[in-house]
């Protein structure tokens, strides 16, 4: 008898590049959130805001949101990453 194990996961190809150096600081960053949609990222998400603004001094919190809650982000939201010092993407169901 043959068991036949089936990986449902994308398949994954190179690495794109390397991980980011870690910040010294937040203080005057502009920290990008990615959201995936859905009405549970909303509420922590302003949350997380206003204490990098007020705890940590960050300069700018810039808000996106992905067309399609299971893919991965848009095209136009990737580019802007690069403009970004730190990222935080969330899920929220």
């Amino acid at each position: 008898m043959i068991i036949r194990v089936l990986d449902p996961t994308m398949e994954k190809g190179a690495p794109i590049g390397q991980p980011a150096p870690r910040l010294d600081t937040l203080k005057g960053k502009r920290i990008g959130f990615i959201s995936n949609g859905k009405e549970g990222t909303k509420g922590f998400f302003a949350h997380l805001d206003r204490m990098l603004r007020e705890d940590y001094g960050v300069a700018e919190v810039i808000n996106r949101t992905k067309s399609n809650y299971s893919a991965p982000a848009d095209a136009d939201i990737v580019a802007e990453i690069k403009g970004w010092d730190a990222l935080v993407s969330g899920i929220g169901d």
